[in-house]
C-alpha cells in the first residue's frame, strides 16, 4: 500500500454512518420547529436516519459523496481505484433506490436531505413545512 492510499483508507474508516454532523444539524433544526421523531429504526427499509411517525415521513440526510449528488461539487471521484469506487457507488444509488420504493410502498412520504443544502437554512425550513401536508 501506498502513502496515499493508506491516508485514504485511514480517513474512509473513520467515517461515521450515524450521527453525523450533518445528521445531527437536521435533528436540532426538526426539534426547534416543534417536530418530534425516532431515529435509525431498524424495521423500516433503509433504517431512515429521522422517522416521523405522526406524519409517516422519513428523512434520509445524505452525504453528497456516498449518493452522488448530482452536479453537487461534493460527489467527485477518487482518481486512484476508481473502478472500485464506481462500483461502490453505483451500489449505494441502487440500495438507496430499493429502499425508497419499499419505503413508498408502505405507505411513507420521504424526504431526501443533501449535505451540501445545510448551508440553505431557509430552504431546509420551506421542506420540512412541507412534512405537514
Amino acid at each position: 500500500m501506498t502513502a496515499i492510499s493508506e491516508q485514504r483508507s485511514r480517513n474512509m474508516s473513520a467515517i461515521k454512518s450515524k450521527n453525523t454532523k450533518p445528521e445531527i444539524a437536521v435533528r436540532k433544526l426538526l426539534h426547534s420547529l416543534g417536530y418530534r421523531f425516532r431515529l435509525h429504526r431498524k424495521d423500516l427499509p433503509g433504517s431512515p436516519d429521522i422517522v416521523l411517525p405522526k406524519y409517516k415521513t422519513v428523512i434520509f440526510v445524505h452525504g453528497c459523496f456516498w449518493h452522488r449528488h448530482e452536479n453537487c461539487k461534493y460527489a467527485s471521484t477518487p482518481k486512484t481505484r476508481s473502478e472500485f469506487w464506481e462500483s461502490k457507488f453505483v451500489g449505494n444509488i441502487k440500495r438507496d433506490k430499493i429502499n425508497q420504493t419499499n419505503l413508498i410502498k408502505l405507505g411513507w412520504k420521504i424526504i431526501i436531505v443533501w449535505e451540501c443544502d445545510l448551508k440553505k437554512t431557509h430552504y431546509l425550513k420551506d421542506l420540512f413545512l412541507k412534512i405537514n401536508k
